[in-house]
């Protein structure tokens, strides 16, 4: 996943490089007849292109790449990076600049649609477990459900169920979504859960009633929001057990 993820970087980059230099090839025919700020829109067309479907790194290479390539194609001396012209020079800045404002609002875009994506998939989670819960299907089957959603939630190597209280203190995801250890805050400046292992209590009206055990993957971000989407889904798996504890 790693590999694939750089090499797709790697190809965003590159594209983000020549798109420009391509556009720019494109209009030297034109150079003579076309007007400089012309031309510097449709660099800004490219820049945006690259901004939309990359990052704000494919946004910044685009961006200085048009920059460069309407120096060096489309301004006065032809094929040098050289500008005499002033109107020309102020466009070339023009161009830059609003080249780093597209990528910056793209980047924010992109942060704001992935923030409302994954709210909805969070959303998405609670409102499965919680119909399978009120459906009436058996405690075990809830539990094994929001096993596999945490797993999926959390990113984690391994994790399973185990009845009652813990033989020995373990770190523990707090209702809050905090993690704590014998009362001490795990520092949220760290990056990813503590291991190799964690607990996530399964709790109803204060009492526990089992936990689910973490096995994270280290290294790998965990924000405050998804544990407190985790603790939200052992509350489903600790409303499922109660009927069977009044049973029993």
């Amino acid at each position: 996943m790693e590999r694939i993820r750089r090499h797709r970087t790697a190809v965003t980059a590159c594209g983000a490089i020549a798109l420009p230099i391509g556009v720019a090839a494109l209009l030297v025919p034109f150079r003579s007849s076309f007007a400089s700020s012309a031309s510097a829109l449709v660099l800004v067309a490219a820049v945006v292109a690259a901004a939309v479907v990359g990052s704000r790194g494919a946004g910044v290479l685009a961006t200085l790449s048009a920059t460069l390539s309407f120096d060096f194609f489309l301004t006065r001396p032809y094929e040098r990076l050289a500008i005499t012209h002033r109107p020309d020079i102020e466009t070339a800045v023009s161009l830059f600049v609003v080249g780093i404002v597209v990528t910056e609002l793209a980047a924010r875009g992109r942060r704001h649609y992935e923030a409302a994506t994954e709210e909805s998939d969070h959303i998405d989670r609670i409102h499965r477990i919680s119909e399978l819960a009120a459906s009436g299907a058996p405690a075990d089957d809830v539990i094994e459900r929001v096993r596999v959603e945490l797993i999926q939630l959390l990113h984690l190597r391994d994790c399973r169920y185990e009845p009652g209280e813990a033989e020995r203190p373990r770190m523990r995801i707090e209702p809050d979504g905090q993690v704590v250890l014998g009362g001490k805050l795990w520092g949220v400046h760290r990056v990813g859960l503590p291991g190799p292992e964690l607990e996530l209590p399964v709790q109803r009206r204060g009492q526990t009633l089992g936990r689910y055990v973490l096995r994270p993957t280290p290294g790998f971000p965990v924000p405050l929001q998804r544990r407190i989407v985790a603790v939200a889904l052992a509350d489903q798996a600790g409303a499922a057990l109660v009927p069977r504890l009044r049973s029993a």
